[in-house]
């Protein structure tokens, strides 16, 4: 998750066809064989975003559907974010948005995100936001 200085996060609008539409979500996106999550959230976030974070922070894991799944989900928060040129792979479509992480956070509570990792990810930030408190540092 990018939070930028003015406190809003960058979402993007991608057509899912396992979801029937357009969704908003975190970017994000699949490890390499042998790459940490660390290094696969800063090149998603390139990737996608077209941005890089300064400070990187473990926001922890999920697993979105434990009882047929073996995923796990690694949710970090960048920071201190620069511009950089954005590298989307040739099937996505995406649209980058920024938004107040308040106005985030009650459409992961209206249902206008629906996205697992996004509603957690943006949950766990708020929280850290909110009480003023750094979670520890991520992992090279």
């Amino acid at each position: 998750m990018a939070l930028d200085e003015n406190q809003r996060v960058c979402l993007v609008r991608q057509y899912r066809h396992a979801a029937g539409g357009w969704i908003l979500e975190l970017p994000a996106g699949k490890l390499e064989p042998n790459e940490p999550p660390l290094a696969t959230a800063q090149r998603e976030l390139i990737e996608e975003a077209g941005l890089r974070g300064r400070e990187w922070q473990s926001l922890g894991v999920c697993t979105p559907s434990p009882g047929i799944l073996t995923e796990v989900v690694h949710l970090f928060l960048a920071t201190g974010l620069e511009n950089t040129r954005s590298a989307l792979e040739r099937a996505e479509v995406l649209e980058v948005r920024w938004v107040p992480l308040e106005e985030a956070f009650e459409w992961v509570l209206n249902g206008t995100i629906t996205d697992a990792k996004t509603a957690l990810g943006l949950t766990r930030a708020r929280h850290v936001v909110a009480e003023g408190r750094r979670p520890a540092p991520a992992d090279s």
